[in-house]
C-alpha cells in the first residue's frame, strides 16, 4: 500500500490545474479532488489510529501469555485469526486498515506472523520493551512444552517399539502436512501483488530453484539470484536479467567440468557440522532469517545443515520433531527447540542438550524480534521500497522450489523407511518391514486428502492425534524388531 497523499484540498485542486492540460484523465472537477482529499485524510486517520492500553510490562506479558501463548493452537492461520478477533475485533486497540497494513508487512519479512503481531502490538502498549515482553508471552507456552516433548522423546529410546509404530506412522502425515503447505505457500508467493494473477516468471523461479536443488546448486545462490533477476523483470530489464539465468548454468557447467558433480552436502553451508552451542546459535540464526512465509521456509535449510551436513541428527528424528511440532500450541519453527536438544545432547550430554534447545531458539526468533522491535515505521518503508520489494518477490516464489524438493525427500524417507530397516535380520523381517511402505503410502494419501477437504484448526491436531494411535495397529510387528 503505497503512503496516502497530502491531505491538504487546495494543493490538491492546485495540482490537479497544473497537471489537467498535461494528463486528461486527471482533468476533474474541484469537487471531485475535496472528496478525494476527504477519503484520504480518513485513510490516513485510520492508519494511524491506536487505542491500545497502557499495560505494566508483568501485566502485557500474561495478557499474551494467556491469551495467545496457552491457546495458539491450529497452525498460523488460527494463530493470527485469534489475534485479530481479540485485538483488533473486539477491544480494538488499532483498526482493521492498519491491521490489514501491518500484517502484509509482517508477511514478506522473516519470522513467524502471529510472533510478529504480538510484539507488535506489544510495542503499542509498552515501547520496546513491550514488543519483547509480548513476544515472550505468546512464544514461551510452546517453548516449554517442546522442551517437554525433547526430553521424553530421548527418555522413551529410539528403540522402544511402541513408541517407534507411532511416530512411523506419524512420519507419512508430516509429509502430506509439507506438501500441502508447499501448495499454500505458493498461492501467495507466485501471485503478482498488483494483478492479483500468477506471475510466470515467479513460477519460473521457483521450477528453476527446485531444479538447482537437484543439481545441488547451493541453496543461498538461487535464492539471492532470482531474486536479484526478478528485480530486473520487474523494471523490463531483460538483458541483464536473460544473462544472469544463463550464467547461472554456465558456471554449473564449468564446476562440474573442473570439479565434478557437487556432493549433496553442497546444498548446505557448513554452519553446524558440529551441534557445538555456537554452531546451534548460527543454525537457528541463519534459518530464521530464512523463514520467510514461515517454518516451513526454514525446514529446508535446517535439514541440509543438520541431516546431510552435519550428520548428527537422523533423518525420521528430524520427521519426527516437524510432527511434534504441528500439535503444540506455537509457531511451527519451535521445531528448531527439538533440534537443539538432540543436537546439544549429542556434544554434551543432557546438560548440553537442554543449553542447545534454549540456544537454537534464541537464534532462530532473533531475526523477527529484530525486524519488528527496529521499528514498524521503519520496516514499510524498506518493505515497500521498490526495489527491495520486487527482489523479496522474487526471492519469496524461489523458496518455493526449495519446499517442493525437499517435501518429495522426506516423502521418500517415510515412506520407504531407514537403511537400517533393509539391514535388519534375518532377511524375512526386512522383507516385512519394506511391505509396510504401501501402508505408509497409504497413510499420507489418506492424511492428504483430509488436509484439503478439512481446513479447520483441528484438523491437523485430530490428523497427529489418529496417525499416532493408528501406528499401533499398523506398525507394531515392524517396530518389534528393532
Amino acid at each position: 500500500m503505497e503512503d496516502p497523499a497530502p491531505n491538504r484540498t487546495s494543493t490538491v485542486v492546485e495540482n490537479v490545474e497544473a497537471l489537467g492540460s498535461a494528463d486528461p484523465a486527471r482533468n476533474k472537477q474541484p469537487s471531485e479532488q475535496v472528496q478525494s482529499a476527504s477519503s484520504s485524510e480518513t485513510q490516513d486517520n485510520e492508519l494511524a489510529y491506536s487505542n491500545a492500553p497502557k499495560l505494566s510490562l508483568i501485566r502485557l506479558f500474561w495478557y499474551f501469555f494467556y491469551h495467545f501463548g496457552l491457546f495458539a493452537w491450529g497452525g498460523p492461520v488460527a494463530q493470527i485469526a485469534l489475534i485479530k478477533e481479540k485485538i483488533v475485533v473486539k477491544e480494538r486497540w488499532i483498526t482493521l486498515a492498519r491491521f490489514q497494513r501491518v500484517f502484509a508487512v509482517y508477511q514478506i519479512l522473516p519470522g513467524p506472523e502471529a510472533a510478529e503481531l504480538c510484539m507488535f502490538f506489544g510495542c503499542l502498549s509498552a515501547g520496546r520493551i513491550g514488543g519483547i515482553v509480548a513476544g515472550l508471552g505468546f512464544i514461551l507456552p510452546g517453548f516449554i512444552l517442546m522442551l517437554v516433548a525433547s526430553y521424553l522423546y530421548t527418555l522413551a529410546g529410539f528403540e522402544n517399539k511402541y513408541f517407534n509404530a507411532s511416530f512411523r506412522a506419524l512420519q507419512p502425515i508430516v509429509a502430506a502436512m509439507i506438501f500441502k503447505a508447499t501448495h499454500k505457500i505458493a498461492d501467495h508467493s507466485v501471485v503478482k501483488h498488483g494483478t492479483k494473477k500468477v506471475d510466470p516468471f515467479l513460477v519460473i523461479a521457483a521450477i528453476c530453484t527446485a531444479i538447482n536443488s537437484t543439481l545441488r546448486l547451493n541453496i543461498f545462490i538461487s535464492l539471492g539470484l532470482y531474486g536479484v533477476i526478478y528485480m530486473f523483470i520487474a523494471r523490463r530489464l531483460w538483458i541483464p536479467a536473460a544473462t544472469l539465468f544463463i550464467l547461472q548454468y554456465v558456471g554449473y557447467a564449468i564446476y562440474v567440468v573442473f570439479r565434478g558433480v557437487p556432493s549433496p552436502v553442497s546444498l548446505a553451508l557448513g554452519v553446524a557440522k558440529t551441534p557445538s552451542l555456537i554452531n546451534l546459535f548460527v543454525l537457528g540464526l541463519v534459518a530464521g532469517a530464512l523463514s520467510f512465509g514461515g517454518a516451513y521456509t526454514a525446514i529446508p535449510f535446517v535439514q541440509v545443515e543438520a541431516v546431510l551436513k552435519g550428520g548428527w541428527l537422523p533423518q525420521q528424528v528430524f520427521i519426527d520433531c516437524i510432527a511434534i511440532g504441528n500439535v503444540l500450541p506455537a509457531p511451527l519453527v519451535i521445531f528448531a527447540t527439538f533440534v537443539g536438544f538432540q543436537g546439544g545432547k549429542v556434544d554434551g550430554g543432557l546438560g548440553g542438550a537442554f543449553a542447545g534447545a534454549v540456544i537454537i531458539t534464541l537464534g532462530m526468533f532473533f531475526p523477527c524480534f529484530l525486524f519488528t522491535i527496529a521499528g514498524h515505521s521503519l520496516l514499510e518503508k524498506l518493505v515497500h521500497n521498490k526495489f527491495l520489494a520486487s527482489f523479496f518477490d522474487g526471492l519469496c516464489g524461489a523458496v518455493i522450489g526449495v519446499i517442493a524438493v525437499i517435501s518429495f525427500q522426506i516423502l521418500r524417507a517415510s515412506i520407504q523407511g531407514t537403511e537400517r530397516d533393509a539391514q535388519t535380520k534375518p532377511v524375512e523381517l526386512a522383507i516385512a518391514k519394506a511391505a509396510q511402505s504401501g501402508t505408509a503410502a497409504v497413510l499420507f494419501t489418506i492424511a492428504l486428502a483430509i488436509l484439503y477437504k478439512f481446513t479447520n484448526k483441528w484438523a491437523t491436531i485430530t490428523l497427529v492425534v489418529s496417525g499416532a494411535v493408528a501406528g499401533q495397529f499398523l506398525f507394531i510387528e515392524e517396530s518389534s524388531g528393532h
